[in-house]
């Protein structure tokens, strides 16, 4: 695995255990559809929550919010669909965004609650 894929998934770790933590539920990790992948699937106080987690080793190229585009948004709304329709899924859905960036020996963590709402 490539040493970003390694970065990646050591954020996603990082934004699971966070979540964890903050008495989240992780129904999936990495659940893909066809090319499309949700990062992490959470309930929370009754909502499903979906995470996409953006690791970056520093905001000097871009900050890790906005590497997440309209096609992104666009790709996790038709996975979320898919993943609501085959397990039957009633709850309201909440769309997440959680940025990492490593600062010294620390993770500054950024959890962004309603990031994007899904467009008619």
């Amino acid at each position: 695995m490539a040493q970003h894929n390694n970065f990646g998934k050591e954020g996603e770790n990082i934004a699971a255990d966070y979540l964890l933590d903050k008495g989240y539920h992780i129904l999936e990790r990495n659940w893909r559809f066809k090319h499309k992948e949700i990062d992490l699937i959470a309930m929370h106080h009754n909502y499903l929550i979906i995470i996409e987690v953006k690791t970056r080793k520093n905001e000097h190229f871009e900050s890790p919010k906005e590497a997440i585009t309209n096609g992104k948004i666009k790709l996790i709304i038709e996975a979320t669909e898919a993943y609501i329709l085959e397990k039957n899924i009633l709850e309201e859905v909440r769309f997440d965004v959680i940025t990492l960036i490593p600062d010294n020996l620390e993770w500054k963590i950024e959890h962004i609650e309603e990031a994007f709402h899904p467009t008619l």
